[in-house]
């Protein structure tokens, strides 16, 4: 089956997928296994959910392929990739709460895989009680979290609190948020290159 991707900074650009029973063994990093033969690269993955996004990104963070997982367990497929042009790409895997990149690059037609800068993201998140909001995150490689608190009401957006926080691997916050019932709050997360936007409604 040919899927047609379009990528808007570098037109119409095609990758066949070839759906294979492919069977691996254990080995290396436990979420993945890439195999690149000739023309055609397997990606294989494991413990994956019903309902996870699996797509292709360029460099620029521009998706170039998605697919929503169907069945929980293992994943398995082969993509031709070589009709992309030479550049930075990754393989990335959206969870509920993780994300899992893959990266690899295209030369000349040629798939190389960078399978050992392969890395899980970790996605904050946010408990309600009352008007405390908990925030916790994992950075199991101590990459820092940039915190931006709003006050929204009507089409006004007033920030309220920034903050960086390094050097931890369990991040965990408690802000008490004042004025619930007159608007809205919204809370923006950067961390590893991505940005998580949550919304607490009155």
């Amino acid at each position: 089956m040919n899927t047609v991707i379009k990528n808007t900074k570098k037109g119409i650009l095609m990758i066949a997928m070839l759906a294979a029973s492919l069977s691996f063994a254990s080995e290396g990093t436990p979420f993945f296994r890439l195999v690149n033969n000739a023309k055609k690269t397997a990606l294989t993955l494991t413990n994956v959910k019903a309902g996870n996004t699996l797509s292709i990104k360029d460099s620029y963070g521009v998706k170039l392929y998605e697919e929503v997982i169907g069945v929980n367990g293992l994943y398995a497929k082969a993509f031709d990739l070589t009709a992309l042009p030479s550049g930075a790409y990754n393989f990335e895997l959206d969870g509920e709460v993780e994300i899992k990149t893959i990266p690899f690059t295209v030369a000349s037609n040629t798939i190389k895989l960078n399978s050992e800068m392969a890395k899980v993201i970790f996605k904050p998140t946010i408990r309600v009680k009352g008007d405390l909001v908990f925030v916790s995150k994992l950075s199991l490689n101590n990459e820092p979290l940039k915190i931006d608190i709003y006050f929204e009401k009507g089409n006004k957006s007033e920030p309220m609190l920034s903050e960086t926080i390094k050097d931890t691997k369990k991040i965990e916050r408690v802000y008490k948020l004042t004025g619930l019932k007159g608007g809205d709050y919204k809370i923006v997360f950067n961390t590893s290159g991505k940005e998580f936007i949550k919304y607490i409604n009155n």
